[in-house]
């Protein structure tokens, strides 16, 4: 499978290794292919992993993987292009946080979530929230000492969530299913729970666990 990683950061390239590990084609999908980030992140992934623009990345992607900053989220999905991802799988693993003001808060919540907008962006793409609620450095296969986490995911498209669910059963995750995309506006705030934990505490490899179900 060609899969598109839309974002160089730490969290582009945590999921960008975890896909070349499983032995599917990775595209890493940037603003500008030649880039300072763009070099870094090839280096950091390794591997068989190329880089070209959003455009490209998406045009050439079976499934995509949104993995931006919020700032940097709407022009990304703009410049990957609703035509290009048409009837693909999107994973959104985005949290939508302002860090302006140093410590971040979310800026979208209550009758919307960034996955929604995600999906608005995106109309003829199936969107699932997945990914949003735990460090880039566990995304793939992780181990903590009290056990294994699980993945909460949201999305309007079953056939879409049972295929992020295979590919989260593949990094090692026990999945959730929530519901509709909706839920990422419970999703969300999770995800600013694990950030506050994080911040108040200066620990960073915590995780979500769902016992008694």
């Amino acid at each position: 499978m060609k899969v598109a990683v839309l974002g160089t950061g730490v969290v582009g390239q945590s999921l960008a290794k975890g896909f070349l590990g499983l032995g599917h084609d990775v595209i890493v999908g940037t603003r500008d292919p030649q880039g300072e980030s763009a070099g870094k992140a090839r280096e950091a992934i390794g591997g068989k992993v190329r880089v070209a623009t959003f455009a490209d990345a998406a045009k050439e992607s079976d499934l995509a993987v949104l993995a931006t900053g919020w700032a940097g989220t709407e022009s990304a999905a703009r410049l990957a292009g609703a035509e290009r991802l048409a009837g693909k799988v999107v994973i959104d693993a985005t949290n939508p946080l302002d860090f302006s003001g140093g410590a971040p808060r979310l800026v979208v919540g209550f009758s919307t979530s960034g996955g929604e907008m995600v999906q608005g962006w995106l109309p003829k793409s199936r969107v699932v929230k997945a990914f949003n609620i735990v460090t880039a450095a566990h995304m793939v296969k992780p181990s903590l000492p009290d056990g294994t986490p699980d993945m909460f995911i949201a999305g309007n498209d079953g056939g879409a969530k049972q295929q992020v669910k295979e590919i989260l059963s593949a990094f090692g995750w026990p999945v959730i299913d929530i519901g509709g995309l909706e839920g990422a506006r419970l999703l969300e705030p999770l995800a600013m729970l694990w950030v506050t934990y994080g911040f108040q505490n200066n620990h960073w490899t915590h995780a979500f666990k769902l016992l008694g179900r």
